[in-house]
């Protein structure tokens, strides 16, 4: 959590999310979705970055809004409210 929500470097978060968006399984895209549900605006913002990183052009990974779907059960609420708002994100690069 420290480095996706680094105060200090944005480029660590942005970096960090990619990855993490990379690798699309549920530990990874939960560290994601936890992340967005603490995150300021302007932390917020860079991890949406470095997701939609992830997700876009040819080599864009898929099933990370599966992954979401699956964290909309989290039985934490914060969990349950970062995968809606990261699930959006990966709505909007399909357009």
């Amino acid at each position: 959590m420290g480095l996706l929500l680094d105060v200090e470097d944005t480029a660590v978060t942005r970096q960090t999310a990619e990855a993490l968006a990379w690798v699309g399984t549920v530990a990874a895209v939960r560290l994601i979705a936890l992340a967005v549900a603490e995150a300021d605006d302007h932390q917020a913002d860079w991890l949406q970055t470095g997701v939609h990183d992830a997700l876009v052009g040819p080599d864009g990974v898929l099933g990370v809004a599966a992954v979401c779907g699956q964290l909309a059960r989290d039985p934490e609420e914060a969990v349950r409210r970062g995968a809606a708002e990261v699930s959006a994100w990966a709505d909007d690069t399909r357009c």
